[in-house]
């Protein structure tokens, strides 16, 4: 399996970070690792995550970090990392997006 990053996801996690370093660059790094990583685990178990609700596509999946929702989309041997989206951000147009 590969990992690709889209756009829009290299830029949630841009902008996660510089939301979060004023308060403490620490947390931000730290935070910035544990997503990478998660997202890393998906090559070996890409199905872990739940079928995003908003979406209801079999291929659109989610892991949680934190209070993130990391968003991936599973072809045969791809993942594509889509979104990084807080928690309490409402997606119910997300799908327009995808």
């Amino acid at each position: 399996m590969k990992i690709v990053w889209t756009d829009p996801a290299v830029n949630d996690l841009d902008g996660i970070q510089s939301y979060l370093t004023p308060d403490s660059t620490r947390y931000a790094s730290i935070l910035i690792e544990k997503i990478i990583l998660a997202a890393e685990n998906l090559k070996l178990f890409p199905l872990m995550g739940r079928i995003v609700p908003e979406v209801a596509e079999i291929a659109i999946r989610e892991i949680f970090v934190h209070h993130y929702r990391i968003i991936y989309r599973t072809n045969d041997d791809l993942i594509e990392i889509l979104a990084i989206i807080h928690q309490a951000r409402d997606l119910s147009n997300i799908k327009e997006n995808l």
